[in-house]
């Protein structure tokens, strides 16, 4: 049953990690054209991007509870209950919309968190501004993309992804640098790319589930309905909690890079290359982790508490065994991957001293991700949200600040990193047991309900 619960996500999660991989592509696409480009479009896009991704992350994740609701529903067989969820996260997506294009459309608030020249902060707005206008379409995507994995239905995330991805590639290909036969757009042709991209994958999606036989069964387009408020509060009960953690996590990230600033550039460059390569090593456990949501979230709604005890094992196996096996990797191709991001003698240096942070990272991040992802399928939200905050903002920003600047010995930035290995244990065991008490919880509620009734909801195949 193990054995089979690893197929079964694995056979879930690689469609998921190839979607991921696509996203992360567009960037790094961005990136290496604009650096080709112009320093000051380079520096636009490194500022507006991370207002962008905060913001729409923190977004996304409170529309992305829409797969907990969706996933006990299609497990527990309530198909009539799943095409309202769907309905209701739409329109979740077109509300929480308004605060995020009004924050693109008027970022001065954010850009006076930090000096920025003058022609990079215009930059920056007409970057802002141009994403503004795919955004709606962005946040009903993901609505889409969590009702998909919570049906089982990767694949069709994977091919939209990949064909939304290639999009963002060419369109970004011809108009940075005005290959399109007009002038050079630099920066605002990255924002045109993201935003045309976003359009057409959204409208792939509702193709899909308009055409899709596999979608045929929800009658996802059988009726009309305007938001209703019971369904819009479960999924902000479940959601706000889960965006707040998303930007937890990365703005740990972003005010890292705002405190090693003042370490000099080779510093900032450092930690940036090793930032980097933590980034793609997490698309993996990340894959996993989604794929464990849809996986419990489907065997709790079936009630079929022994399919979700062994779903969560034999996620915490793959993503702490793969997780390992891929630190190791980082440690021995350690300098080659580093020379590969620069030639300066004093970054590769400073990145060297971090990979074997980095190394050990992994792994506690990985047991942490996946045990946050199936508390959410359980529903539990609120306390891996403080968790987080404890973690992330206390013992890995707080605590890495102390490290780097004000310890003993100041370390460094690799304060921060050892701060943040910390507090990525710390979690991994919090959470770890939150998700024993959860499953505990459930197997008593089963075992009690075969005791009332003498049934059980069988699984969903």
């Amino acid at each position: 049953m193990l054995l089979r619960q690893t197929r079964l996500l694995v056979s879930h999660a690689l469609p998921m990690l190839i979607a991921q991989l696509a996203g992360m592509a567009m960037m790094i696409v961005d990136t290496v054209l604009l650096g080709h480009f112009g320093t000051d479009d380079l520096a636009a896009v490194a500022v507006g991007g991370g207002i962008y991704v905060a913001v729409l992350f923190a977004l996304a994740g409170i529309v992305q509870a829409v797969g907990p609701i969706v996933a006990q529903h299609y497990g527990a067989r309530r198909e009539a209950a799943i095409a309202p969820a769907l309905r209701q996260a739409f329109w979740l997506a077109l509300l929480l919309m308004l605060p995020g294009v009004a924050l693109m459309l008027h970022p001065g608030a954010l850009l006076s968190l930090s000096p920025i020249e003058p022609t990079v902060a215009a930059k920056v707005r007409a970057y802002l501004t141009i994403l503004a206008i795919g955004m709606p379409a962005v946040l009903m995507h993901r609505a889409f993309y969590s009702f998909c994995n919570a049906v089982g239905q990767p694949r069709a995330l994977m091919t939209i992804s990949l064909f939304a991805g290639a999009l963002h590639c060419f369109l970004a290909w011809l108009l940075v640098s005005g290959r399109w036969g007009g002038e050079g757009l630099g920066v605002v042709g990255c924002g045109i790319a993201n935003a045309v991209a976003g359009w057409v994958a959204f409208l792939c999606a509702l193709a899909y589930l308009r055409f899709a036989s596999a979608m045929a069964p929800f009658r996802l387009f059988a009726h009309w309905e305007w938001p209703h408020w019971p369904a819009l509060r479960e999924l902000l009960r479940l959601g706000l909690p889960m965006g707040f953690s998303s930007f937890v996590e990365i703005s740990a990230f972003t005010f890292i890079a705002l405190f090693v600033a003042q370490l000099g550039a080779a510093v900032v460059a450092a930690h940036r290359i090793v930032a980097n390569l933590a980034a793609v090593v997490y698309m993996l456990p990340l894959a996993l982790a989604i794929a464990t949501l849809a996986q419990v979230g489907q065997a709790v709604g079936a009630r079929d508490a022994r399919r979700a005890r062994l779903s969560i094992t034999a996620g915490l196996l793959l993503a702490g065994g793969l997780s390992t096996a891929l630190g190791v990797i980082l440690w021995l191709l350690a300098t080659p991957l580093v020379e590969a991001y620069t030639s300066d003698v004093r970054v590769q240096v400073t990145a060297l001293g971090l990979i074997g942070w980095l190394a050990l990272y992994q792994v506690f991040d990985a047991v942490q991700t996946i045990a946050a992802f199936a508390l959410r399928a359980y529903k539990i939200t609120l306390t891996p949200m403080i968790v987080h905050v404890l973690c992330f903002w206390g013992v890995g920003l707080g605590g890495g600040w102390w490290l780097a600047f004000r310890g003993a010995t100041p370390l460094g930035v690799a304060g921060f990193w050892i701060a943040s290995l910390l507090s990525l244990v710390f979690a991994a065991l919090l959470l770890g047991g939150l998700l024993w008490r959860a499953v505990v919880r459930a197997r008593r509620e089963a075992e009690q309900t075969l005791m009332a009734d003498g049934t059980a909801v069988s699984p969903h195949p």
